[in-house]
């Protein structure tokens, strides 16, 4: 397999990392492909109204990039996920710079299902907090 670990290669307490830098490009990307198109990701004046005081991302997109961890580094490819949790803990900007960080917290070998406690941070504060449980290919 490239990319990713069979299920007897995981070991709780393994982690990885993914970094990404939030560009205008993606916000408006993300609006496309989602529909997503709240003024508060896309209108200026009406989010300068808001708590948040300017447009913000989408929370689903640091979901994107959680999956994007998940899915290419740890457990990564060929695993599938069969659930994902999400706590929004504070806004992320275009221009802000997002580190996702997964850990593998639980083994259930008779499912082959992984959980990982799965954060995304700005500047080192957690912007996203959850829980995925994820399927694992076993070694042929």
């Amino acid at each position: 397999m490239y990319g990713g670990y069979y299920f007897e290669d995981l070991e709780v307490g393994m982690s990885v990392q993914y970094g990404r830098t939030v560009t205008e490009s993606d916000i408006g990307a993300f609006a496309g492909v989602s529909g997503d198109f709240n003024p508060v990701h896309t209108n200026e004046e009406f989010a300068s109204g808001t708590r948040f005081k300017g447009r913000i991302a989408h929370g689903m997109l640091m979901g994107a990039f959680i999956s994007t961890a998940v899915g290419t580094r740890l457990p990564g490819e060929g695993s599938i996920y069969v659930s994902q949790n999400l706590h929004f803990r504070g806004p992320v900007r275009s221009g802000d710079t997002v580190t996702v960080q997964v850990a593998v917290t639980d083994l259930n070998p008779e499912r082959r299902f992984v959980t990982l406690e799965t954060r995304a941070l700005v500047g080192g504060r957690a912007v996203v907090q959850g829980e995925a449980v994820m399927l694992v290919p076993a070694r042929p």
